[in-house]
């Protein structure tokens, strides 16, 4: 059955966010030593809360339920569904390798993880709320019979099958994640009717080794896998005028049906693993403009997923509190200060002084693209070629 066949306006009495949580997502747990530590969710989810981000008119929290594997087999296989579930060290699918080790309970964790985004997905189809979010969500990496990078089961990917199962006849996908979203392009390579968008570091010096601008689909979906590739040290005014020059112009001319992003905040300076230069203020900016395009390309459904980004303290929660309050329809000051409740929780569960203020400092410089191509800036050149790659594919002008 299509279910947004009962779809209403979500202008309408639908609530402006639905945050999908239950504290059973942080057993998405590797262990101690590992980056991804979930405290990185729990941080964000109180800091949310004690600056009453779910307080707002029309927030709510939601419950929801696991993935069964009905949903994971649209885009995982079954023998790798079985593998995970066995719970058992199994190199050949990427499961107790150094990135992804086995723990108890893996099946349980990210299917709940599936669920959450999935049930995000369902709210926004079916109008029960204009904007969704998960942001245990985001594991990108995933692909169909392995896991990969610290990702298990690729909800991202999963959710847009479901809306492709729905009817959807456009789906939008933009991964901000500092990390090529390798699994969610290689699930939709040769679909027209998804359009994926990659912004991170280039593969030349960081995992997963993929994402040059060359990569543009197969078949008839040439030209809707969309790789910007930067180079390291790229800063908040580079990486806005990369994002500038390529995101809004597809969108505007794909005009998806809904709009589903991956807010990996990995791309920050403080970040362990990776070597861009964003601040907190440079990706609330992003934030915004991905708000204005669901609204603008999208009727407003916009779906929401966290992502990579492991400085635990200072960068995930400060980010993802602003990413949730911008979809909230209320976005938080910068200058905001953290609430001394939240500062004694951080120094409670992880022994480390929280950041007193919602900004780093920085107001990130507007520079678009239509200021002009300047073949000296790696940055320029490296969205020109994006551009040369894959707007002829859309009817669109790569130098204009």
């Amino acid at each position: 059955m299509d279910e947004r066949s009962e779809q209403h306006d979500p202008n309408d009495t639908a609530a402006s966010l639905q945050v999908f949580w239950d504290e059973r997502l942080t057993s998405y747990d590797f262990g101690p030593e590992h980056p991804m530590n979930p405290v990185r969710v729990d941080l964000t989810m109180a800091l949310a809360r004690e600056l009453g981000v779910f307080d707002a008119p029309g927030v709510s929290v939601e419950g929801f339920e696991p993935a069964g594997d009905d949903l994971l087999r649209l885009v995982h296989d079954q023998a790798y569904i079985d593998a995970v579930r066995a719970g058992r060290p199994d190199p050949a699918r990427g499961l107790g390798l150094a990135d992804n080790p086995v723990f108890p309970g893996m099946h349980d964790a990210t299917a709940l993880v599936a669920g959450a985004t999935v049930a995000a997905a369902r709210a926004v189809w079916n109008g029960t709320a204009a904007h969704a979010a998960n942001v245990a969500g985001g594991l990108h990496h995933a692909m169909r019979g392995a896991a990969s990078g610290f990702c298990v089961y690729n909800d991202p990917a999963i959710a847009i099958a479901w809306l492709l199962e729905q009817g959807a006849r456009k789906v939008a996908y933009v991964d901000v994640d500092v990390h090529h979203g390798d699994g969610v392009q290689a699930a939709f390579y040769d679909d027209p009717r998804v359009l994926t968008i990659s912004l991170h570091e280039t593969p030349r010096t960081l995992f997963p080794g993929t994402g040059l601008p060359q990569e543009t689909g197969a078949g008839s979906a040439v030209g809707t896998a969309v790789n910007v590739a930067l180079p390291p040290g790229t800063d908040d005014k580079h990486w806005l005028r990369a994002f500038d020059a390529v995101v809004p112009p597809l969108l505007r001319e794909f005009a998806p049906e809904v709009l589903l992003t991956q807010q990996g905040c990995d791309s920050h300076e403080l970040d362990p693993l990776a070597h861009l230069s964003l601040s907190v203020d440079g990706q609330r900016a992003a934030y915004r403009a991905l708000h204005r395009l669901a609204h603008e390309t999208a009727g407003g459904r916009w779906i929401l997923v966290g992502g990579g980004g492991y400085e635990l303290v200072h960068v995930v929660p400060r980010a993802w509190t602003h990413l949730l309050a911008e979809a909230a329809e209320r976005p938080i000051p910068p200058e905001t200060p953290t609430p001394q409740a939240w500062r004694e929780y951080v120094r409670e569960r992880t022994g480390a002084r929280a950041p007193e203020r919602m900004t780093d400092g920085s107001e990130p410089e507007v520079w678009t693209w239509a200021s002009g191509y300047d073949p000296a800036n790696p940055v320029d050149r490296a969205v020109l070629a994006t551009r040369k790659a894959i707007f002829p594919e859309h009817g669109l002008d790569p130098l204009q």
